[in-house]
């Protein structure tokens, strides 16, 4: 990113002008993706820490053992990495003094860290941390897709789509669990 930013003047070896560095509108998509990729990786290991791995090595029977109900302990695990967001410390054109620029954030946040609900489900189905984690570089490739000039990373109704999805998917990761067994 720091060479895309700063290290792309040059002069141009036809005519001898110098080129421009690429500017905003190329690096900071960029920097979203990377920060994206990162962020929902993050969680998906957070909640495979969490939630996956002490069902694949059974010590959640201890946590069931507890005179709370299982709904309970699984929503307080997902909300523990749920609430824990980061803020971007790296801005390049955005108003930092505005509430729209804290509401964006916000959001987008929101919507990453949601989307993590759909890898920790198919990790619980297939009992599985790896699968948590391939399963959220697929969603992050899924969320920043192109082809051509057809993108669904600046798309406003995908996101709220996927939101809606990994709801379902969070409530279905804890739907049966007072009746499931552990095994």
């Amino acid at each position: 990113m720091f060479a895309l930013a700063y290290l792309g003047i040059a002069n141009d070896p036809d005519t001898g002008v110098p080129d421009a560095a690429p500017g905003n509108e190329v690096t900071s998509p960029s920097i979203e993706l990377f920060t994206s990729m990162s962020y929902l990786v993050f969680t998906c290991v957070m909640l495979s820490s969490f939630i996956v791995s002490v069902y694949r090595n059974k010590t959640m029977a201890l946590m069931f053992s507890y005179p709370v109900k299982r709904q309970k302990v699984l929503i307080s695990q997902m909300l523990a990495v749920w609430i824990y967001f980061m803020v971007s410390s790296f801005p390049i054109d955005f108003n930092m003094a505005g509430l729209s620029f804290y509401i964006q954030l916000i959001v987008k946040s929101i919507v990453i860290v949601t989307m993590s609900f759909i890898a920790l489900f198919i990790g619980i189905a297939m009992k599985s941390s790896k699968a948590t984690i391939v399963s959220s570089f697929l969603l992050i490739f899924l969320k920043q897709a192109n082809i051509g000039d057809l993108t669904l990373a600046d798309n406003v109704v995908f996101p709220v789509i996927l939101t809606v999805i990994s709801l379902l998917f969070a409530f279905l990761s804890i739907y049966k669990a007072e009746t499931n067994d552990l095994m």
